[in-house]
């Protein structure tokens, strides 16, 4: 079930990615891992219940975004996609705002990965 909250989340443009800090972190170098998996339950935790469920998830939202109206969008797309694949009603789902992604931080990850300028001699 945490996959399926996952990739509804996932689904709304606004985010960014799902995870604290230290989770992206260690989720970063699971995926370097061969056989280390994607992290799509990366920033989920899911509580089931014999008839009902709670999902709570880290979120990172895109700079810009209005966040009340993103966690609503991520809040009705998880509960549409777990009540209708599992059949669980879903109580309740927890959103916490861990990051706010700037578009120029992309350029940065990007820029780290490749070599420094040339030396010359």
């Amino acid at each position: 079930m945490a996959k399926i909250a996952g990739m509804a989340a996932r689904e709304i443009p606004e985010v960014h990615n799902l995870g604290g800090g230290m989770t992206r972190a260690f989720g970063a170098v699971r995926q370097r891992v061969p056989g280390g998996g994607t992290g799509v339950t990366q920033g989920v935790k899911v509580e089931v219940g014999e008839r009902q469920a709670a999902v709570d998830l880290d979120v990172v939202v895109e700079y810009g975004a209005a966040i009340a109206d993103t966690a609503a969008d991520i809040r009705t797309n998880v509960i549409n996609a777990v009540e209708r694949m599992t059949g669980l009603e879903v109580v309740e789902v927890n959103i916490a705002v861990d990051d706010v992604h700037l578009p120029d931080e992309e350029e940065e990850e990007e820029g780290e990965s490749k070599p420094e300028g040339r030396r010359v001699a």
